[in-house]
Formats: C-alpha cells, structure tokens, sequence
C-alpha cells in the first residue's frame, strides 16, 4: 500500500460539458499545488472521448451517465438524459467512493458541479466533506437563487427588476429561461435544482472573484455563505505560479494551435476580431449569413471559429473570397488566441468561460449573447465593467449586419476604444492579484482547505 502523501483526497465531479468540466479541472490543480491529491471524474463517454493522461496528483476516472457509447446525444431528450443521469450517477459514484475506500488515500471531500446535487446525498451517505461549485456568475446565481425561493415572480410583468446587489435590470437583460417563459424547461428545472441543497453542503464554491462583483457576493452571502475561487484560468495566463499550466488539458474537439498562431503573428497589434460561439451554440443559416457578411463589410481582419456541424451554413465561396482578410477553422486554443497580441476584440457568445477568460486576458468584447447565462453575462461586461458593446437584436430574433460592423468599429476604433482597453487591463491585473498567493480567491481556497481538513 503506498504511504498517504497528500492533504486530502478531493473528488470533482464536473456536469459532463466543456464548460463545466474545464473550471473543476483548473480548480482541481489547484488544490494539487496546495499539496492535495485530486481525481476528476467524468462519465465513460467524455472520458473515452477526450483520453485524459492521470499524473501523480491528479487522475482521472469515469463513472455512468447511463449512456456510455454516446453521452446525452444517446438519450430521446434532456430531461430523459437528467432522470436517468441522477439513477445511474448516484450508484456509480458510490462505487467509485468505495473502490478508493481502503486505499492509502481514501476520498475525503467531493467537489460536485451544482447542476448535480446527488452528488451531495451520495457524500452524506459515506459521511465525506461535501462542496457545491457553481460555474456561473454569482449574479446569474443569485437571480436563479431568488426563482427558486419565490422571491422573484415569475412571469415577471414589470420592469425595471431590482434584485439586492445587482445592477437594475431589464427583461432582456435576464436569464433566457426567464425572459422567455417555457424555454428550455428541463434546464430551467436544472438550474434551479442548483438549490435544492445547497444549503446542506459543507461550503459553496462560485467561479468568479470578489472584487469582480462584490456587490452581488455580499448579497447573496446573507443567504448562503460563498466562496469565490476564480478566474478558473490556466496559471500561465495569470499567476504563472502553476508550474506547465498553459492550458486546459481536456478537449472534446481536435486543436491546432499553430495555423491560428502563425496567422495571427503575421498581423498588427490589436487589428483582429476574434469570433466564437462556444461548444453548444447553433446558429440559424440567417445569422450566420449576416456575420460572414458583416465580416467581409468591415476593415478588419476576422479569426473565426466555425464548428464542423455549422460549416454548411456559411455563404457560398465565403471562405475563397475572403482570402488572407480572415482566418476561418473549426476550433483553436482561445487562451492563445485571446493572448495574442494581434487580438482587437472579441465577439462573443457571452458564456461565461468565455467572458471570464477575456476579463482574465484584457480583450474587449463585443457581446452576441444566445440563452441561458449569457445575456446577463452581456449586461455586466457593457454596463458594469465596462469593457465592451452588446449588439442589438430585430424583432426577428437576428443581429443584422449593419449593427454587427457597427458594434465591432465601436469596440475596434470609436471614441470609447481607449477606455474599453483601460477598463479590460484593470480587470486582468484583478483577477492575476485575486489568484495569487495572499488574494482574494487564493485565501478562500485555503478557507475551502482549511474547512475539510477540519471537518
């Protein structure tokens, strides 16, 4: 039997989701530079997928979504997905707890991702240190916080909303699922499940930093004690105090780093748009049609990221005639990509990953949000930290051209250009200051630390 070298034992246990996954992988080094031993569990499909390589440290294992040959693509739909997610999850993870049991280094506190709370019932049962790790913003939180508690009414039928320590804000400015009343209703049950027992759980971790939105942390703190422990980014990008952590590790989709790399170095400072949509977004063929043409309209050289299963949806011949003018590929490190000094800004889906790691990088952003989070993750960046522009939508739910090629000169070259690039640096010397040894972020994990290790 090996001697018991570490700490603790940690258990993180992502949603299976790029999004979800890369913040409790970051968050998981973490606590292996804090002298812990850490695995990261994901469902067989998402590890057969991605072949983690295990170091020391920091493993990986699998456990059951009940759909092993194919994740939720293999279900009818979500919420058959969810249901049989909570029946076969609970007891594999059993299995995985009592397979370390009588090792040298039995598993002593689980880190689950909030939109999987039978993490926490499984925890109790074997009487391990439970914690909750919500991947969004503590506003986003909050406001899904104050549904699932009826302190906000829903339909909301007035406007402006005034929620405790947020900004006032609009009906567009909300959560999807809230703006559009039945949208998406199995996730809309997920994110509001978040709390179902948060309550119970032995500490709450968000990803995101207090000096980032301390208001909305002090409001919600009043109800349920917080830890913020963000950004969730590679150290190399922030405090370069994680030695080879450069980049996520784990990748649903094949990257290239170097034709974005060399493209992108043969072009001057600050002169590229950089456009992604993230791993879930799908775009109508209109939208689509109204980008590559705005695109193509403005002065600007363009790097953008279009998926496989989009492609088909670009223009006709759009990629030949737009020649060295852009950059179209399936998908790219955006760290490097948003590292790079060729990056003007950024055209986002608004996830809030993403708008972490621009805030991280200092990018300015131009904001296209989708669902979910992400038009509240739009409000904040153009109304609160003021780095960026949020384009407007016509009342066919498309962005049209013309205000896309005016959304990215606004950010690119217009009067607000310098205090956009201002406004972003400060938030990058924040977040590099909240991750590192004494900040913000860095002393709530020791908190965290401190708080299992005692339990």
């Amino acid at each position: 039997m090996e001697n018991k070298a570490y700490g603790g034992h940690v258990l993180a246990l992502p949603y299976p989701g790029q999004g979800h996954i890369n913040p409790l992988l970051q968050f998981s080094k973490r606590l292996v530079s804090k002298g812990f031993k850490a695995t990261l569990a994901t469902t067989l499909f998402i590890h057969n997928t991605m072949k983690p390589q295990s170091s020391v440290s920091l493993q990986f294992d699998t456990m059951s979504d009940g759909y092993d040959e194919g994740g939720f693509t293999q279900a009818e739909n979500i919420q058959e997905y969810h249901t049989r997610m909570v029946a076969i999850g609970s007891k594999t993870l059993a299995d995985l707890i009592i397979k370390h049991k009588n090792t040298a280094n039995p598993i002593d506190c689980i880190i689950y991702d909030s939109f999987l709370p039978l993490a926490l019932e499984v925890a109790k049962n074997f009487g391990i240190f439970g914690a909750a790790f919500f991947t969004q913003t503590c506003a986003v939180n909050f406001i899904h916080y104050q549904v699932h508690r009826g302190l906000l009414k829903l339909p909301i039928t007035s406007t402006p909303i005034s929620i405790p320590g947020l900004p006032v804000l609009e009906l567009g400015d909300m959560p999807s699922y809230i703006s559009v009343p039945g949208s998406y209703p199995a996730y809309f049950e997920m994110v509001l499940n978040q709390f179902s027992s948060s309550d119970k759980a032995d500490a709450v971790l968000v990803n995101t930093f207090y000096e980032l939105e301390p208001e909305a942390l002090d409001s919600m703190s009043k109800v349920c004690q917080l830890l913020p422990i963000g950004p969730t980014v590679p150290s190399f990008y922030l405090d370069k105090c994680l030695e080879n952590d450069n980049d996520y590790g784990l990748n649903l989709f094949v990257l290239d780093s170097s034709v974005c790399n060399n493209w992108l170095n043969t072009k001057p400072e600050g002169s590229v748009v950089y456009l992604s949509f993230g791993s879930m977004a799908s775009l109508s063929n209109k939208q689509m049609e109204e980008l590559a043409f705005a695109l193509k309209g403005s002065k600007f050289y363009f790097l953008w990221v279009v998926k496989a299963s989009e492609e088909a949806k670009l223009p006709e011949k759009f990629v030949e005639e737009i020649g060295n003018k852009g950059l179209v590929v399936q998908w790219c490190s955006q760290l490097e990509v948003l590292s790079n000094k060729a990056i003007g800004c950024f055209l986002t889906h608004c996830g809030w990953n993403s708008t972490l790691e621009a805030l991280s990088l200092g990018v300015p952003m131009v904001g296209v949000p989708q669902w979910t989070d992400q038009t509240t993750n739009a409000k904040y960046f153009r109304d609160v930290w003021k780095v960026g522009v949020r384009a407007k939508v016509c009342e066919n739910g498309i962005v049209e051209r013309e205000e896309i090629e005016f959304c990215i000169k606004e950010v690119m070259e217009g009067e607000r250009r310098k205090d956009f690039q201002k406004n972003a640096k400060k938030w990058r010397d924040l977040a590099i200051k909240a991750i590192s040894e004494g900040g913000s972020s860095d002393k709530n994990i020791d908190e965290f630390v401190s708080k299992f290790i005692n339990s």
